[in-house]
């Protein structure tokens, strides 16, 4: 079968190859691919900046952002031939953890999870593959191929989460919402506090393309210019991971505000701060600055909740661009009215 593989720490050796069939486990499912999403993370794996292959392997299957047609399923399980599912990204360490071992892989304390698709493991950009029924999750029909959006949803799901449980440390009734960035992320940012019947702004840098129409059709205001022209919000989730723009949005938080990091900075650039006026500022209003990064199982379950409630037409939206496996290269070049580049198989 066909996958796309790539030697990880090697810039430019991503190829579309045979590879051996997965072999049979207990309690997994055989999954025919439907759709594989791409993202920064995808690109830096590809660029050599980071990866790991399977153990005894020097090659890596990539994709993580995923959707697929079970083909087969062990007998007595909760799924049949025909379901879509998603595989869970993530897998507990080994030894494992008190994060792990309570199903809070995400939460992991001593970082030897593996994840499909970046770390240790083969991800699921081949024709077909083998998945946990443990791993696994269960999509509607109805959402098809746009359930390649849940792994990206399942960031947002466990953001909300932590920010609704920092804010019940309080009297807490938030009504402004900022979310810093367009993309994906922050587009699903957005459509997770517009469910939440929040008034949310949305701030880009870009003026034109799809962006600023998706913004507006969950009922947000789109934003182009400073920080400090929208008015101070309850939630920041910042989506960009631009160090100067980190800064901007936690020196304009709301009294008991919560920023949530969900960005990586590059870490290329030193930025001047005033730490103390910062911090001073963090003190006396309440706030709270907080980062999450991936997700565990209920987080799956909430982003296909939430996807299933969405408008289908909007969420057609975020995919801009369904590229045939062959021409796979093609989704690693973002154009300018790019959104999500997905890669459809057969």
């Amino acid at each position: 079968m066909r996958a796309i593989t790539t030697l990880p720490g090697t810039a430019d050796s991503a190829r579309l190859e045979e590879i051996p069939e997965a072999r049979d486990a207990p309690d997994t499912l055989l999954v025919d691919a439907i759709a594989i999403g791409v993202c920064g993370t995808d690109l830096e794996i590809l660029s050599g900046a980071y990866g790991q292959a399977p153990p005894g392997r020097d090659r890596l299957v990539i994709g993580h952002e995923n959707v697929g047609r079970v083909r087969t399923a062990p007998p007595g399980s909760a799924f049949s031939p025909g379901d879509l599912v998603v595989g869970v990204v993530r897998r507990p360490d080994p030894v494992p953890c008190a994060s792990c071992a309570a199903g809070e892989w995400d939460m992991c304390k001593n970082g030897k999870f593996t994840e499909r698709g970046i770390t240790g493991r083969d991800g699921y950009a081949s024709e077909r593959y083998r998945l946990e029924t443990a791993f696994a999750v269960a999509v509607p029909a109805t959402l098809g191929d746009l359930a390649v959006l849940v792994e990206p949803t399942t960031i947002l799901a466990k953001a909300w989460e932590q920010i609704e449980r920092i804010g019940a440390r309080a009297s807490w009734s938030p009504a402004r919402v900022l979310v810093t960035g367009a993309g994906p992320i922050g587009l699903l940012a957005a459509l997770l506090g517009r469910q939440r019947r929040l008034e949310v702004h949305v701030l880009d840098r870009v003026t034109d393309g799809p962006k600023p129409a998706l913004v507006a059709a969950l009922g947000a205001t789109y934003h182009t210019g400073r920080v400090s022209d929208i008015p101070p919000a309850d939630i920041v989730l910042e989506c960009t991971g631009v160090g100067d723009l980190v800064f901007d949005v936690m020196e304009n938080i709301g009294p008991d505000g919560i920023v949530c990091l969900t960005g990586v900075s590059s870490g290329a650039r030193a930025i001047p701060i005033n730490l103390t006026a910062l911090n001073k500022q963090m003190v006396l209003e309440n706030n709270v600055v907080f980062g999450a990064v991936n997700a565990n199982l209920r987080h799956y379950q909430a982003a296909v909740a939430a996807l299933a409630q969405a408008d289908r037409r909007w969420l057609q939206q975020l995919i801009s661009r369904r590229v045939p496996l062959e021409r796979w290269p093609e989704a690693l070049v973002r154009g300018p009215t790019d959104v999500k580049p997905v890669i459809v198989f057969g």
